[in-house]
């Protein structure tokens, strides 16, 4: 890979696909098979091993000899996929997919025909159903909450089901296109988060940056859901990065008067958190999480100093994304 030249091209609509691996060696095999049954074929396929011995994915080099496989070690999903991002200094797109996610035979298509049907639209989403339920929604794209909460938009709901008009904010990055010089313009993903939230905060970054995102329905991949992650459920390294992170994207993102008036909502949320979290029996990690998290502040609004005053969109414009209800 050509690493250290971030110029994007533009001469073509290369697309290049980037799987970040973390113990999942199973589920990465079978979505390599799907990414290599697509009607339309990525011109590159990365997959960075942040986890797992390197013999777990012989298979790679030996099924898949073309795709690249890079092993930095365990720098976190943000990390590794900017690792990526970089060198693929030939592609015009990005797609990220997780290892436990299976896309359709028409999935990347999808999204390149919706790309080019669309060319002011720079991130697009996919449509995720459960990987154990087919007629399950796992996402439909995240929804971003005024006090600094996300989700997966009628996650757990059938199709007929799903409730209709919620705001999508951003995507889930299990499964999305995104335009790399968008990508390289707000910075890529923040490494400080690690993992968990940090597609959020790119997507919050890249609307304020003026990029369009879009859902597209279409454009199915089946999720397991945590199937990457699944041995850590709400354990206390999910607890402890969540809850972190979602704390440094509100301060970091939450444009002008907007920050100042959905303020004492996400305090309040909070501190609800850390009271829900010790009556589960999580309370030192909660409070970890929220301690470390306000240590970090005066790094985080210095990064905000510098979001808001490049911003090319005003608060108006953010506020229609934002949900003001609790609906899933």
């Amino acid at each position: 890979m050509e690493v250290g030249d971030d110029t994007p091209s533009r001469g073509s609509d290369k697309v290049a696909l980037v799987i970040v691996n973390y113990y999942s060696a199973e589920f990465l095999r079978r979505c390599l098979e799907c990414v290599s049954r697509q009607s339309v074929a990525p011109h590159r396929v990365v997959i960075v091993n942040n986890g797992d011995h390197d013999e777990a994915l012989d298979f790679v080099s030996s099924d898949y000899p073309t795709y690249d496989l890079l092993s930095p070690g365990n720098v976190g999903f943000a990390a590794a996929n900017n690792l990526a991002t970089r060198g693929l200094v030939d592609s015009n797109w990005i797609v990220l997919l997780n290892p436990d996610a299976f896309p359709a035979v028409d999935w990347l298509a999808t999204l390149i025909a919706s790309a080019n049907n669309s060319p002011d639209v720079d991130v697009l989403s996919s449509q995720l159903f459960s990987a154990d339920a087919a007629e399950i929604i796992d996402g439909e794209g995240d929804c971003y909450h005024m006090s600094g909460v996300a989700w997966r938009i009628n996650h757990g709901r059938t199709a007929k089901d799903a409730l209709q008009g919620i705001a999508m904010f951003s995507p889930c990055a299990a499964a999305a296109m995104y335009r790399r010089s968008a990508l390289l313009d707000v910075g890529g993903f923040d490494e400080n988060y690690f993992c968990y939230f940090e597609d959020v905060d790119l997507g919050f970054r890249l609307r304020l940056a003026g990029y369009k995102v879009a859902h597209v329905p279409n454009a199915i991949a089946h999720h397991v859901g945590g199937g990457s992650s699944q041995a850590l459920g709400l354990s206390d390294f999910a607890i402890y990065h969540g809850h972190r992170n979602l704390v440094w994207t509100f301060v970091k993102n939450m444009p002008g008067y907007l920050f100042w008036l959905f303020l004492p909502a996400h305090i309040l949320m909070n501190i609800f958190s850390v009271l829900f979290f010790c009556f589960k029996g999580k309370g030192r990690i909660i409070l970890r999480a929220k301690i470390d998290a306000i240590c970090g502040l005066p790094r985080v609004w210095t990064q905000r100093k510098q979001i808001q005053k490049s911003r090319k969109v005003t608060p108006r414009a953010i506020v229609k994304h934002i949900s003001f209800g609790f609906i899933r």
